[in-house]
């Protein structure tokens, strides 16, 4: 059993695929920074300062009354609170995931297909009689002398 366990998880797509959940998590990460640190903040500032992490609507007081002026404060008082502005964050970040994977599937298949090129029309074919190789062009054959039809 454990040798059967050896042999599936080394298979090639079991590998790849460790690959890719591994490589998925890290670039996860990176976009959520890029929308946190680098494209919410310029967002937010075009909408008049808002800061989409600290968009939240209470729902039940915590052990500290509010306002509160930002959501770790809630957090920080035990309020209930529904995180509308973190769903956006997240909204975002989807959508910049989804069109970087889009980029990369399309390039991907720009270069299969320039690699799945059509084959090269044939230069020579065979004489029906004696089985040489001649030219596509010819109309009869060198080796054998038959008047070719085709």
């Amino acid at each position: 059993m454990l040798k059967e366990f050896k042999e599936f998880a080394m298979r090639g797509n079991v590998v790849d695929m460790a690959v890719g959940i591994i490589i998925g998590a890290a670039f996860g990460t990176i976009v959520t920074s890029l929308v946190s640190d680098v494209i919410m903040p310029p967002i937010g500032m075009l909408l008049g300062n808002v800061d989409f992490a600290n968009l939240f609507l209470v729902l039940k007081a915590g052990t500290v009354a509010g306002p509160y002026a930002s959501l770790a404060d809630a957090q920080a008082a035990s309020a209930v609170t529904i995180n509308y502005g973190v769903f956006i964050n997240t909204i975002i970040s989807f959508i910049i995931v989804a069109f970087a994977v889009f980029m990369i599937i399309r390039k991907m298949n720009k270069l299969k297909k320039a690699e799945e090129a059509p084959a090269p029309a044939p230069e020579t074919k065979e004489c029906p009689f004696c089985y040489s190789t001649i030219s596509i062009k010819a109309n009869r054959c060198a080796f054998c002398t038959a008047e070719l039809k085709e």
